[in-house]
């Protein structure tokens, strides 16, 4: 099935209205891209690990809107050039995309991730690496976290060398990787919890595709203590959840956090101070583990 490409070009301050209209006209994707992308113009947008983005958005952006058929694509573009908003914008064209085999090309663009030699993420349509003795199925784009960001990887190999027994918290589960990660490498009893229902679903589903038993649910799910903590979020609500996440440390468990820039682990060992020590016990592309042992 043929598919066609709406392509436009618009100013910084109207790529968040445009991006909404096209969805809200059923576009099957919507992408936004430099327009001076490997010219002289060209900005950069997103900082180097451990910098601040240096600014929201692009001088000019060029958005482009897959969809269904033609006609669609069509009407979206009538649509579009009536609204007061699309003055400052451009169209540029609609076109046909070559008709392609979508479900291999987006599965090429994947292999399986290491975690360490012996320990892989594999998406479901390829075999195994040869030397793996444990994997986690599961594919990108299904889920919250595939385990492709450093963050996911430090946490699962600190998981991989210890082989916890005990109970085991995944606090911002997301997918559940590092829940299905505790399970597979022998906890007893793991919980994960996230504030998104999707997330809890996703767990759950991805749970049952690794074969492995756990709870998923609310935060509130979370109780009584644990042998081994682990919140791979962000720097700023890992913070907030400071006292919570100390509490729920059983003496002689561990905390392990992640989603911490380098940049950050003074701020995140000031917040914790009142609780434990923190200590940086891995590090990659600019992305820190920090853990401490209550």
């Amino acid at each position: 099935m043929a598919l066609f490409e709406l392509s436009l070009m618009c100013p910084e301050d109207r790529v968040e209205q445009l991006s909404d209209a096209l969805e809200a006209l059923d576009a099957l994707s919507v992408s936004v891209e430099d327009a001076d992308a490997q010219t002289d113009a060209e900005q950069a947008l997103f900082g180097e690990p451990g910098m601040p983005a240096l600014k929201d958005g692009w001088q000019r952006s060029r958005v482009t809107a897959l969809f269904s058929d033609q006609l669609a694509a069509n009407e979206a573009s009538r649509l579009l050039q009536l609204q007061d908003f699309f003055l400052s914008c451009q169209l540029i064209g609609v076109s046909e995309v070559a008709d392609e085999d979508w479900v291999r090309l987006t599965q090429s663009q994947f292999a399986p991730v290491e975690v360490t030699s012996e320990f892989w993420i594999v998406p479901t349509w390829h075999e195994p690496p040869a030397q793996a003795r444990q994997i986690i199925r599961l594919d990108p784009g299904l889920a919250f976290g595939t385990g492709t960001h450093p963050t996911t990887r430090m946490c699962l190999r600190w998981i991989a060398a210890r082989s916890v027994r005990g109970r085991v918290l995944d606090y911002g589960c997301g997918s559940g990787i590092l829940a299905i990660g505790a399970a597979k490498f022998g906890a007893r009893d793991v919980v994960a919890v996230d504030i998104d229902p999707a997330a809890i679903v996703a767990t759950g589903l991805n749970a049952s595709a690794n074969a492995v038993t756990l709870r998923a649910g609310p935060p509130e799910a979370a109780t009584g203590l644990f042998d081994v903590v682990l919140a791979n979020i962000l720097a700023s609500p890992l913070k907030v959840l400071a006292p919570l996440l100390c509490a729920r440390v059983e003496v002689g468990g561990h905390l392990v956090l992640a989603g911490i820039l380098e940049r950050q682990a003074v701020e995140l060992t000031a917040a914790y101070a009142p609780y434990c020590q923190l200590v940086v016990t891995d590090s990659e592309d600019g992305w820190i583990l920090m853990t401490t042992t209550r």
